[in-house]
């Protein structure tokens, strides 16, 4: 895609495409599993770690990037590949490495559907596999 790809999106998402927003995102757009804002921090070594952190908090609201509980106590935010305009039947689960701590999407499987008792109102669904990823699991094996 191209910058003007990206600015697009955002103001179709209702967010004013600022240069450095425009950086941030391009740089989410290239994840190809979760990230975190130290993943892009290091990534975006010159834009201010709170600048970054408040971009990613105005992504959020305005549903451009989803977060994920993987467990790890720490905020991990997957790309939304419909920018925005996304529904629950393409959720997708997750696996968590236990070895490496990355967290990566499972896309092609998607959450299953819950059957909820009457007057139950579910508002987010997180569903994360957790084990050794195939590189890891290679490693050890070695």
């Amino acid at each position: 895609m191209k910058t003007e790809d990206y600015a697009l999106i955002l103001e179709t998402a209702g967010i004013r495409p600022t240069s450095t927003r425009l950086l941030i995102y391009e740089a989410i757009a290239g994840q190809t599993d979760t990230f975190s804002l130290s993943t892009l921090e290091k990534e975006l070594d010159s834009i201010d770690k709170s600048v970054i952190f408040r971009t990613l908090v105005l992504f959020h609201e305005h549903h451009l990037i989803h977060s994920v509980d993987d467990g790890s106590g720490s905020h991990k935010y997957c790309i939304c590949h419909n920018h925005g305009h996304c529904n629950d039947d393409e959720a997708h689960c997750h696996f968590y490495c236990e070895v490496c701590q990355n967290t990566y999407c499972l896309s092609q499987d998607l959450i299953p559907h819950i059957d909820l008792p009457e007057g139950f109102i579910a508002r987010k669904v997180n569903y994360i596999v957790k084990g050794v990823c195939a590189k890891c699991a290679s490693k050890h094996q070695k």
